[in-house]
């Protein structure tokens, strides 16, 4: 029998891509179909991993960051052994398939990270190779290589397009993240057609600018020249590689290659069959011979990968027990031992002490740092703003190209690719980011974090400078919408503490959280005020009776979140002094206190009883929770440049509305 030639086995990723778009009725078809040789040459012959563990953590990662066209990697993953039947091909985009329209995270086995919305992808594998180049730097050990694999990454020109690929891309190439392969698919197509009126960029000199290496010029139906070009890619030695592969979108559909129209739409059945013809490819549809899945098969090469690791890995246990138990800590996930016990003494010492006024960032600085001190796998970063948003903790130690045994990142001002490249951190295990900036630039970035809801990473995303309290810096440094939008993230969970004590279980949750967190800690000072041990169950389910003057239901109740407490404090001592009943709520996690049950929500709100909510943000979010009679003070236009005070009483977020909005819904 003959051995497959390398054109047969990429044929097998053309017509299977082309059969089930075809019959799925749509899809992309074009970008599997051009860049079939180049992942042929990269899977059969430089891609290390596993089809019969997908987790296996010395695997090397491989990103479609030019998601649309999923076809490819779901054929690769088919092809090479993974749980991925032809069925599941033919499933591809129905509902609660395996292979739905864009990768995803924890749907596909051998899928890294969910693509799609482009360039993030891209930025995804910047954070992956960062983590292999920061897990290296603490485990690897001479003779000892337990972290030593590459990350690959696919992109195309709509990729190199957005600017969180330009991000991270150029953050990558300061790192000297050698490890990291990034293959450019240029076929000149987007969906509007040929791309050189409106990109017509020398990617490859300002790759080169970023501090890449490049290898140009690369044609991506050479197999031999693609082969040459990742062998001189794994060689680099400290800087990232693209390689540039000039191709052709749709090879081998005799009417449709080259043009826009087979980026997104099938070929259609005579055009199936005239490439079928074209390509020399005598076979049925969905149907790949025994020989080319020999080809392809990547079990046993696989199996024999991870068992060399696996040697390696029980002499490093020998060597470095504790090391090695530290190692597999981290890649489970799992919190220290300790970390239980040190948060219950941070909550000793803050119910222990006197309240003092303070910027709650400051507070929420003080718990992180604690907790930080006993968790190694904490990488924390920043947009520039370190000092201003408190990221930096006495724990830090920043990280540089040349030492990577640091835990912190500066990112420089690129919000997006912070928060992507976070994602990809997540994505690859053994690391637990956070990264920071102002409230207000939530905006650059708050695709990356929607997508790490949507993946259900661990990854921690801290706002500070939350509100019209920023003060002088004017209405475009002054959030107003942000916290409403980051909110509505399915599966998001936002923190706005107005207490340490609040940070602390904020911070607390995040870490053990197993999806994305947001904490707003305001750069303005908090209400001065005393917890009681109980508020803790309270504070840990998102909101809590905070105070209440006399047993019973209360006549009002007061609501607030964050700085916003001074507001319901101070007017609960007016009402109090004018014979009412007052509870004060606080609600520093709207979207875990929506989540409890209704008997507790409406314990808490005393329900029917008339309400006013208190925050310097839209209002709009709050009115969920309105049981009865009641209004909501907030935010709904842009501030103004002038002192936070100042502002505060512009805008009449104060202790006197409350009280006027209070005595108004008692009549």
């Amino acid at each position: 029998m003959t051995s497959p030639s390398r054109r047969d086995l990429a044929n097998a990723i053309r017509f299977l891509t082309a059969d089930v778009v075809q019959q799925a009725s749509s899809g992309h078809p074009g970008t599997a179909m051009g860049m079939a040789d180049i992942a042929e040459v990269l899977w059969n012959g430089f891609l290390k991993h596993n089809p019969a563990n997908p987790k296996w953590s010395n695997r090397d990662r491989f990103v479609q960051s030019n998601g649309h066209g999923s076809m490819l990697i779901y054929s690769l993953l088919h092809l090479s052994g993974y749980d991925l039947t032809v069925q599941d091909l033919r499933d591809h985009r129905k509902l609660h398939s395996k292979t739905p329209g864009h990768p995803e995270l924890g749907i596909t086995d051998g899928v890294e990270t969910t693509t799609g919305p482009l360039g993030q992808g891209f930025a995804n594998a910047v954070g992956m190779a960062f983590a292999e180049r920061k897990l290296a730097a603490e485990f690897n050990r001479d003779g000892f290589p337990i972290v030593d694999h590459f990350t690959y990454v696919f992109v195309g020109d709509g990729c190199l397009m957005e600017g969180v690929a330009q991000e991270a891309a150029s953050l990558a190439g300061s790192l000297g993240l050698n490890k990291l392969i990034a293959v450019y698919d240029d076929n000149n197509i987007s969906i509007d057609g040929e791309v050189g009126a409106w990109f017509a960029d020398d990617t490859a000199a300002r790759f080169r600018a970023l501090g890449w290496n490049v290898v140009a010029d690369v044609d991506g139906h050479d197999s031999a020249a693609i082969a040459s070009a990742f062998a001189a890619a794994q060689r680099s030695q400290d800087k990232p590689t693209l390689i540039c592969c000039k191709t052709i979108i749709g090879f081998g559909s005799p009417n449709k290659q080259g043009k826009e129209e087979v980026h997104g739409s099938p070929l259609g059945v005579e055009e199936v069959a005239l490439t079928r013809k074209n390509l020399g490819w005598d076979h049925p549809a969905f149907f790949v011979p025994a020989e080319i899945l020999q080809g392809w098969n990547a079990l046993a090469k696989g199996a024999a990968a991870e068992n060399h690791w696996n040697e390696l890995f029980a002499g490093y246990s020998k060597r470095y027990p504790e090391l090695a138990a530290e190692f597999s800590r981290r890649n489970a996930g799992e919190l220290p031992k300790e970390f239980d016990a040190v948060v219950a003494a941070e909550a000793a010492r803050i119910l222990g002490s006197d309240p003092a006024k303070q910027p709650l960032r400051k507070g929420s600085n003080r718990v992180a740092t604690r907790l930080i001190e006993t968790m190694p796998e904490v990488v924390g970063g920043s947009a520039d703003v370190s000092v201003s948003t408190l990221a930096w903790t006495s724990a830090s130690r920043s990280i540089t190209k040349n030492d990577f045994t640091g835990n912190f990142v500066h990112y420089g001002v690129r919000e997006f690719g912070m928060s992507a490249m976070m994602n990809g951190m997540a994505a690859h295990g053994g690391l637990l980011p956070y990264g920071s900036c102002y409230l207000v630039f939530s905006d650059y970035s708050r695709n990356a974090v929607r997508l790490a809801s949507l993946m259900g990473l661990r990854a921690v995303f801290l706002y500070t400078h939350d509100s019209i309290g920023v003060g002088e810096d004017g209405p475009t440094h002054q959030p107003c919408e942000q916290m409403l939008a980051l909110r509505a993230i399915p599966g998001m969970s936002l923190w706005r503490p107005g207490s340490e004590l609040e940070a602390l279980v904020a911070w607390e949750a995040a870490f053990k959280r197993k999806g994305p967190t947001a904490i707003v800690a305001a750069r303005q000072e908090g209400a001065v005020f005393a917890h009681e041990p109980g508020h803790l169950a309270g504070i840990h389910k998102g909101g809590y009776v905070l105070r209440q003057s006399a047993g019973g239901k209360p006549d009002i109740v007061l609501v607030g979140t964050g700085s916003e407490l001074a507001q319901i404090l101070a007017a609960g001592e007016q009402l109090e002094q004018q014979g009412k009943s007052v509870r004060l709520v606080s609600i520093p996690n709207g979207n875990l206190f929506a989540a409890q049950d209704r008997a507790y929500q409406d314990e808490v709100l005393a329900f029917g009883t008339p309400a006013v909510f208190v925050e310097a943000a839209s209002p709009l979010y709050w009115y969920q929770f309105l049981k009865g009679p009641g209004t909501v003070i907030g935010v709904d236009r842009f501030g103004e440049s002038a002192t936070g005070p100042e502002l505060y009483r512009l805008l009449n977020i104060t202790a006197e509305r409350v009280v006027a909005e209070a005595n108004g819904l008692l009549g």
